[in-house]
């Protein structure tokens, strides 16, 4: 049978959710595919899980002892069989047509790099969303949401979700991978890796897109409704914002006065909407993020002109 979609779910220490993802997967409506799930190092029930499933004809299982998103994703690739590569995250859940609709939307334009839909989160049992989450922080949990209409993306901040993102293989091999220095590893919250893809594939003449009938849903963990996780979250979200500019060549000291400007930008605002507790804190978390920011530009600027040993 020859593979037309390869579905990938690289997954750490999530094995709650895991069980659920590939499920959704196996049960897609496409007639022609494969799912592929890489274990990045875990340490939990996650081979029980895997397990559990098989054996399946549909179902195959790698495993990739270097920690970090962005490897587990190149492992997948190499593994998968696909011309096109569909990332499920662990904690989500596909629709039963999303490979069908990735599938359509290439097999249409053969300039399209790289696709994604609609996210839609999943509360925790007793939870609701807090008065302070506003919609552009509700993005962090993975909340994505362009219309009811495709898009063409033309604006790279607008990149399709990693849990919820496809691309052709020839554009992958193209770029040489996705980009291990981004992506998360452990509990390191770094990303931007989408970003980056989206950047090189708009420079290259592809073209990205946002098709909302690609339809996923994201479990919300229950710790991740807190403060304190966004503020973690914003400050990594500084530097990964500073990785991508040095890994392009743009970073510099110039660095040091956009970050101040960024957080005395944020600090006012979140000043100025007190009286709102979603935009006082969107705010915050911004102005902390350049926090991190910051920081790693000056690591970086003290690893270039560090002397040679």
């Amino acid at each position: 049978m020859s593979i037309q979609i390869s579905a990938i779910i690289c997954t750490h220490n999530r094995d709650q959710y895991l069980g659920g993802a590939i499920e959704s997967l196996l049960n897609q409506d496409h007639p022609d595919f494969e799912v592929i799930v890489v274990d990045n190092a875990s340490s939990d029930r996650t081979q029980e899980v895997i397990q559990s499933l098989q054996p399946h004809p549909r179902l195959k299982s790698v495993y990739e002892p270097v920690t970090g998103l962005s490897v587990a994703r190149n492992t997948g690739a190499k593994n998968a069989s696909g011309e096109i590569l569909a990332y499920l995250d662990d904690d989500a859940i596909a629709t039963p047509s999303w490979l069908t609709v990735l599938s359509r939307a290439y097999a249409e334009n053969d300039k399209l790099a790289i696709a994604g839909g609609k996210v839609t989160l999943i509360w925790p049992t007793g939870i609701t969303p807090p008065p302070w989450l506003s919609e552009g922080l509700a993005g962090n949990l993975g909340a994505y949401d362009l219309g009811d209409s495709p898009v063409l993306i033309t604006q790279p901040g607008n990149t399709p979700r990693g849990l919820n993102y496809s691309l052709r293989r020839t554009f992958l091999e193209e770029i040489g991978g996705f980009d291990p220095n981004l992506g998360r590893v452990g509990k390191k919250l770094l990303s931007n890796e989408e970003l980056v893809m989206t950047e090189l594939a708009l420079k290259s003449g592809w073209q990205v897109s946002y098709i909302p009938e690609a339809l996923v849903a994201h479990n919300v963990a229950p710790e991740r409704v807190n403060r304190s996780w966004f503020l973690r979250r914003g400050w990594w979200q500084g530097v990964s914002e500073c990785y991508r500019e040095q890994l392009s060549n743009r970073g510099g000291l110039h660095q040091f006065s956009l970050g101040g400007e960024r957080i005395i930008r944020g600090l006012y605002k979140s000043v100025k909407y007190i009286s709102d507790p979603a935009l006082h804190f969107d705010n915050l978390v911004y102005a902390y993020g350049q926090i991190g920011y910051l920081t790693t530009a000056i690591e970086g600027l003290w690893s270039r002109n560090a002397p040679l040993k």
